[in-house]
């Protein structure tokens, strides 16, 4: 079963889905000890992280493609401390670039690492960029708790579409965790990367 990940995909997605959930814990294992600039959370969904940076003294921009989940994501506690835009972030650009761009799990209507490869250009040189996203597996059929395989990757594979001259790589890593009250099982990939200053 392939995906298209746009606008509708994605609004019919948030109409169905339940209650927000917290921040990805990827999130401040990677990101607890930096001093605080602008940040830019690229498909952030209900919000969770773009909050919990904001809360933290980042300047945040918070990019989304779904209007209904931005609605919902405005009225969480904490959101008045961040700059809410609705973009399809195939085709928008920011004005400006970020000393952070994160994202979490966002699939455009694009292929996977072509959308990493996009957002990695909007940050600034000395900044820092950290992907989380569903791990490629035999099982990525988008059934159960698998994500389909064109919204899936693996860790050497982000890691490998950052040239060394100009980024160092943190952490490059696939970790297994579970998830929520349902106990689900996440199989996810996570990359943390620093653009070297010019």
């Amino acid at each position: 079963m392939t995906h298209g990940f746009d606008k509708e995909y994605w609004e019919e997605h948030w109409r169905l889905s339940g209650a927000g959930s917290p921040p990805n814990p990827y999130l401040a294992r990677e990101l607890g000890e930096l001093k605080p600039g602008t940040a830019l959370d690229a498909g952030c969904g209900e919000g969770a992280e773009a909050i919990w940076l904001a809360s933290r003294g980042w300047q945040v921009t918070a990019a989304d493609i779904s209007s209904a989940v931005l609605a919902r994501a405005a009225g969480r506690a904490g959101s008045e401390h961040v700059r809410w835009v609705e973009a399809d972030l195939g085709s928008w650009a920011p004005e400006t670039r970020f000393d952070l761009v994160t994202t979490h799990y966002a699939h455009p209507a694009m292929p996977q690492l072509e959308f990493y490869d996009r957002i990695a250009g909007w940050v600034a040189p000395g900044g820092t960029l950290l992907i989380v996203g569903h791990l490629h597996t035999r099982h990525g059929h988008g059934h159960g708790h698998h994500s389909p395989a064109e919204a899936s990757v693996t860790a050497a594979a982000v890691a490998a579409r950052l040239d060394e001259t100009a980024w160092e790589v943190v952490t490059a890593e696939e970790c297994r965790r579970i998830h929520g009250d349902r106990q689900v099982p996440l199989e996810d990939v996570v990359v943390c990367a620093t653009r070297r200053p010019y």
